[in-house]
């Protein structure tokens, strides 16, 4: 029961985006599968949950120059066994950023993603199985750089090829609502 509600809010997600019907389906049949998809003690791979945070123009994402993984990325992480991972995914975001005041934009999933994690120390390489959610930053845009972080910055959505060609955040970007 615990991932009924998560399996719903993917179901609604291949309804809206059809066309990433195959990263879709995978990750609905891990879900299901895997009874313990929220906790990272799973070595083949794990739900995780990521803040696609915007300033209150939408013009811009705060992105994170990430230390373990070197490069720039949206901010999120484990849901470590919270089967509510767009509130995860908000924690996460608040914890990378220290900007308390985000706002959901839209209480469904906004961007799905599985990608490999490199071997690392005793840990073996797995997956992220990420659902990426809509925030907006509403009183400050001021952050703070974590521990997890080299920088983090604002960067405005028609210069994200400066900082990274990772397709997914590509395909974030076009799907950001403007104005």
């Amino acid at each position: 029961m615990h991932r009924a509600r998560f399996l719903a809010q993917l179901e609604r997600y291949a309804e809206r985006f059809p066309d990433e019907g195959e990263v879709t389906a995978r990750y609905i049949e891990f879900v299901r599968t895997h009874r313990d998809c929220f906790e990272r003690t799973l070595k083949v791979g794990h739900v995780t949950g990521s803040a696609w945070v915007l300033d209150k123009a939408r013009r811009r994402t705060l992105l994170t120059h990430h230390k373990k993984l070197d490069c720039w990325l949206q901010l999120g992480g484990h849901v470590d066994g919270n089967a509510d991972v767009m509130e995860s995914a908000a924690r996460e975001a608040r914890e990378e950023s220290g900007i308390e005041t985000l706002a959901s934009v839209y209480p469904e999933i906004f961007d799905l993603d599985i990608h490999p994690i490199p071997a690392r120390g005793d840990e073996p390489e797995h997956f992220h199985f990420d659902a990426r959610f809509l925030f907006n930053a509403t009183k400050t845009e001021d952050f703070v750089v974590s521990d997890e972080s080299y920088e983090l910055a604002w960067v405005p959505l028609e210069e994200l090829g400066d900082y990274t060609q990772e397709e997914s955040i590509h395909r974030m970007a076009k799907k950001t609502p403007t104005g």
